[in-house]
């Protein structure tokens, strides 16, 4: 009955029962979600009360029958009846007009899941099961859609004056736009700071991997504060060293070897595989630039005549492959690859190797970004040793990284 006493101690009685029969706390049929719909009503009619005592007299206020909806919350689904008043100026406190949802627990765990890579029909199916809710695509995507104000803060954050040490690479993912799936390349730009920590300073979103692309990100990162970096790390797109010479003319690049290795892997016969591979690695675990060069010219009269390509394309880029030798070891050990963002690519991909091809744009950076605030909190302190890199790096470019207080 609708005005009928709530009995406490009876309802105790009731789920003290209903608990040794084996139904759950909480979700469809939880024992204490009756309870939690009492208290609710009970909130919204005592609000309702105060309201009527400070309209009726002059504007006539009064009750005007009642209605219904569902909230979701952490115990399932509750069906509330609230009553109305004839002025419609009530605006409850408790639960409000157009609120759908008690409290942010159920958006909390739906972002959580989506972070770790879940798909919509994973994510309702363990709501379905958990917590008895039943919500639609539209929704968990209107949840998820909460972070894209965010996501547009952090991308336009101010950096650091000066990092010493970043790493540039691309992902591919695809995407569905007007019923045409395409591939896009998605930027990120991994930096570790004056202290050693690491940061993924910029995520941005392209048709295609390209210099021009990257010369606009480097002018984003420069308009948000970074005036100075000391070394660069990358792969061998065309253009990209120039590009980052052209907008930090200080910085040294240094192309990564194991990307040399793989675009030399790609040419080799499976028989020649194994020993030119271990040909060429005796350049890179030399001990100075001469012995590398002396290392290259070896390999090269071995397989250069069958395999010229692949010696045109080491020569061709010599300098910067080589930069690293100038380093001492410390340093050397994280500059000479991109294993570092490579490394967090990898964190990117285990939640989002599930997808197919994304629905939008915005579908990629909610998933990318998400799993980068994972990464953050994994890498939370220094690099491993990075006391004595930060020694080295003071030894090579003291008067830079002196100058460089963090002013954001």
């Amino acid at each position: 009955m609708e005005n009928e006493k709530f009995d406490f101690e009876e309802f105790v009685r009731q789920a003290g029962a209903q608990l040794r029969e084996g139904k759950p706390f909480t979700g469809k049929g939880g024992v204490f979600t009756p309870l939690l719909k009492k208290i609710l009503e009970a909130s919204l009619e005592g609000e309702l009360d105060e309201h009527l005592d400070e309209t009726r007299t002059n504007h006539k206020n009064r009750r005007n029958g009642k209605s219904s909806k569902t909230i979701q919350s952490s115990l399932g689904s509750i069906e509330l009846t609230t009553s109305r008043d004839r002025n419609s100026t009530f605006e409850p406190q408790t639960i409000g007009k157009r609120q759908r949802s008690l409290s942010s627990d159920i958006d909390k765990q739906i972002i959580a899941l989506y972070s770790r890579g879940m798909s919509y029909r994973d994510i309702q199916s363990h709501l379905r099961d958990m917590f008895g809710v039943e919500v639609s695509d539209g929704t968990l995507s209107a949840i998820t859609d909460r972070i894209i104000p965010e996501i547009k803060d952090w991308q336009s954050r101010p950096l650091e004056n000066v990092y010493p040490v970043i790493w540039l690479d691309a992902m591919h993912f695809k995407v569905r736009e007007n019923g045409v799936v395409k591939a896009k390349a998605i930027y990120s730009i991994l930096a570790v700071s004056l202290d050693g920590q690491k940061e993924v300073i910029g995520i941005y979103i392209g048709d295609h991997e390209s210099s021009s692309f990257w010369r606009q990100v480097l002018n984003d990162l420069k308009m948000r504060g970074l005036k100075d970096i000391c070394i660069a790390c990358i792969d061998n797109l065309t253009g990209f060293a120039e590009a980052i010479e052209d907008t930090y003319p200080t910085c040294e690049v240094q192309l990564c070897l194991v990307h040399q290795m793989r675009n030399s892997m790609k040419y080799l016969s499976w028989k020649d595989l194994r020993a030119c591979v271990s040909d060429l690695k005796e350049i890179y675990h030399a001990n100075t630039a001469d012995m590398a060069l002396h290392k290259l010219n070896q390999a090269e009269e071995k397989w250069g005549t069958k395999y010229a390509v692949i010696f045109r394309s080491w020569r061709n880029n010599w300098d910067r492959l080589v930069n690293f030798f100038q380093y001492p070891q410390a340093l050397r050990k994280i500059i000479y690859t991109t294993n570092p963002i490579e490394s967090y690519h990898r964190m990117v991909r285990k939640v989002t190797k599930t997808k197919g091809a994304f629905s939008s744009e915005d579908a990629i950076m909610k998933q990318i970004y998400l799993a980068t605030v994972n990464a953050n909190t994994k890498w939370h302190g220094q690099m491993f040793g990075w006391n004595t890199v930060r020694n080295e790096l003071n030894t090579y470019f003291g008067d830079r990284l002196l100058n460089s207080d963090t002013v954001k």
